[in-house]
């Protein structure tokens, strides 16, 4: 069983992932600061968050690195201890800085490493929802790391991986053979290979022919360990052949909150019946469907399409560790699909 984290690392751990300010521990900070007006503890909050190595290198939002100093400071101001210095510095720095339209946010593993990615400050940017990470990914990976056996020296199919959040930190925690992100949209694919470059792993030469051959990103240090072959492939489920999805020889299949529009539903389905055709003495893969329950319909629309196309479903029990900090913790199921040869159903 792990630590419980500090304050501090508390406040570190939301930070650097992001998280709307007001699910920091607050009270708990304004309760420390009456009791003692030792500065020690703003002081320490302020480097494990807005001056950490790892924010000033790679900074979330500049309006919310704003908003969050502002109300350090101000639960500082409430005791009766002298202004601090260090924080007014900080804040005076970030007032300078220029309103971007991307941000960082970074996880940390229970390995120690840390997940990084470039996402969008707006839920929709590009015409698309795949710049930014959604609640089931983070959910379908600390799945995953409980899980290791299922994908350790396997080749692993992501569909619609977004900027990449579920899959990187499997290929960091789980020892994949093979990894295979997947979507369709011009602007996610792109911030889907720097993603992948900025957490120190090499893409495939033939997928990403611009990708320096020497890793430069968050970790480097990555590809001198052994890691897994990882390929970025443009699927449009809508269009895909099935010799295109059997081609790439998943033993596992994965997705996260994909399941959110009739549309995309069908068109889903579509692929995962693809990879039912024979392959020989191959077993279909096993695959996993992680969505966050916003409607419940549209959840109930798709089990009734799988129902209707012969896919055996069954929901997995929820697994016992949360490891990525969230807002509010969402209502994610993850569903275990069986994948039979045509023949067999």
């Amino acid at each position: 069983m792990a630590e419980p984290l500090g304050l501090g690392d508390r406040f570190q751990s939301r930070f650097l992932a992001a998280r709307q300010l007001r699910s920091f521990p607050w009270e708990e900070l304004e309760q420390k600061l009456r009791i003692s007006a030792d500065p020690s503890l703003p002081v320490e909050i302020l480097h494990k968050t807005v001056l950490h190595p790892l924010c000033i290198r790679y900074p979330p939002p500049t309006k919310y690195r704003r908003c969050f100093l502002t109300e350090l400071i101000k639960k500082h101001e409430a005791t009766t201890a002298e202004p601090l210095d260090d924080l007014y510095e900080a804040l005076a720095g970030i007032l300078n800085e220029e309103e971007l339209t991307q941000g960082y946010k970074s996880y940390l593993l229970p390995t120690g490493a840390w997940v990084t990615l470039a996402e969008s400050v707006a839920i929709i940017s590009g015409g698309t929802t795949g710049l930014v990470t959604w609640e089931a990914a983070l959910n379908l990976a600390e799945w995953a790391m409980e899980n290791v056996a299922v994908f350790s020296q396997r080749t692993v199919l992501e569909l619609g991986s977004g900027i990449g959040f579920t899959g990187i930190a499997i290929c960091k925690t789980c020892s994949p053979k093979t990894y295979i992100f997947s979507d369709c949209h011009p602007c996610v694919l792109k911030q889907l290979r720097e993603n992948i470059h900025l957490n120190g792993f090499v893409l495939e030469p033939e997928t990403a022919p611009h990708t320096p051959t020497q890793p430069q990103g968050l970790e480097a240090e990555t590809a001198n360990s052994q890691q897994p072959e990882i390929i970025v492939a443009e699927l449009d489920w809508g269009s895909v052949t099935e010799k295109q999805v059997l081609d790439l020889h998943p033993d596992v299949v994965l997705a996260a909150d994909v399941v959110y529009d009739p549309e995309v539903t069908s068109a889903l389905i579509g692929v995962l019946q693809k990879l039912r055709v024979s392959r020989g003495a191959r077993k279909p893969p096993e695959v996993y469907i992680a969505s966050t329950l916003r409607n419940p319909d549209t959840f109930l629309l798709f089990q009734a399409e799988l129902d209707k196309v012969g896919i055996r479903w069954q929901i997995i029990p929820d697994h016992s560790n949360t490891v990525f900090p969230c807002d509010v913790q969402p209502n994610v199921n993850i569903l275990q699909l069986f994948i039979e040869p045509a023949s067999m159903t």
